[in-house]
């Protein structure tokens, strides 16, 4: 809708309303460009264009990983749906457009990919997966530096700061299988903790992460999601980088993730949990440096996708050679 018709990275063009052209698809890519949810700083609409063409390699559907020695777009048939139409009216349309996409991508076998958009997405994003895969049965990772469980904003109960608890009070997934990575700042307030709280949903705040590691708060988080759970969908808000690596969004708060922890986070859930769908949201280019932060949510994708094509090919985090993780060859 914002930018040119281009795919992602070069890989083939799929019609979601053609089922023929996303026969046997591994994985589909989805635009959507909405940002009419976000309270602070718009711009997120164009970002389904900068993660699809922010790349200094050719567009040509090859992307061979350095570590994995697996090329994701080859080993995998991925394909792009385009962006859906998203404007930001009438909120129900855009919202309802962009489940049917996503249930249709996955309701073909597929792993739909989503690229946001502001955080709002996510709740046709994961709704849509729940009614294919099972309502209630599909686990939430989510990175973010907000919890997203507010109960209105403006007046609406649409909004980005809202998804997490319209899908929980929707039972789309359950608040027990609900995990957030990466919390800090200074909202929510009182109230909204203790709704969150009720939900019994885990949330590791960036305090937590950096006295007992990723690594700890990860291993913890998969046990969670695995467990009841058909698999699990990932959610990524680039705010939770610390916006001197990830300054191109619409409500940067200090102290996140460093982007190689986020890759690596990212990287490791794909090949040791079965990955429904996932979404990268809240990329604004408008406030983008340099293009830092669409670099970043370029290779969030990437990384996600070589992690499955490596688990698909067997692969475990602790079948990759030690000296490669540590960059030797």
């Amino acid at each position: 809708m914002y930018g040119p018709d281009v795919t992602f990275l070069g890989v083939e063009r799929c019609d979601l309303d053609e089922p023929s052209t996303f026969a046997g698809a591994d994985v589909v890519i989805i635009g959507a460009p909405y940002d009419a949810g976000a309270s602070y700083r718009a711009g997120a609409r164009f970002g389904p264009k900068v993660i699809r063409i922010t790349d200094y390699n050719p567009h040509d559907a090859s992307r061979p990983h350095l570590a994995l020695r697996v090329d994701p777009l080859r080993d995998l048939r991925v394909v792009d749906a385009g962006d859906i139409e998203m404007p930001g009216v009438e909120a129900r349309v855009p919202i309802d457009a962009l489940e049917t996409a996503v249930r249709t991508a996955a309701e073909a076998g597929a792993i739909p990919v989503i690229l946001g958009g502001d955080h709002t997405i996510t709740w046709p994003d994961v709704t849509g997966v729940a009614r294919a895969k099972g309502w209630g049965r599909v686990s939430v990772i989510h990175f973010d530096a907000h919890a997203d469980t507010g109960e209105t904003q403006f007046g609406s109960l649409i909004g980005h700061g809202l998804p997490m608890r319209r899908l929980i009070e929707s039972g789309a997934c359950r608040g027990d299988r609900f995990i957030q990575i990466g919390l800090r700042g200074y909202w929510p307030e009182p109230e909204t903790l203790q709704w969150m709280a009720e939900q019994r949903m885990h949330s590791f705040e960036m305090n937590e992460v950096v006295r007992r590691g990723l690594d700890s708060v990860l291993e913890e988080a998969f046990a969670i999601a695995v467990d009841d759970c058909e698999g699990v969908f990932v959610s990524v808000d680039v705010d939770v980088v610390d916006p001197g690596m990830a300054p191109g969004t619409g409500t940067p708060e200090p102290g996140g993730f460093t982007s190689r922890q986020l890759l690596d986070a990212v990287r490791r859930i794909a090949i040791e949990l079965p990955v429904l769908g996932m979404d990268v949201v809240e990329v604004s280019p408008p406030y983008d440096a340099a293009e830092i932060t669409a670099f970043l949510a370029n290779r969030v994708v990437l990384e996600m996708l070589s992690g499955i094509a490596y688990r698909r090919k067997g692969g475990t985090w602790a079948s990759i050679p030690k000296a490669l993780l540590e960059g030797r060859s």
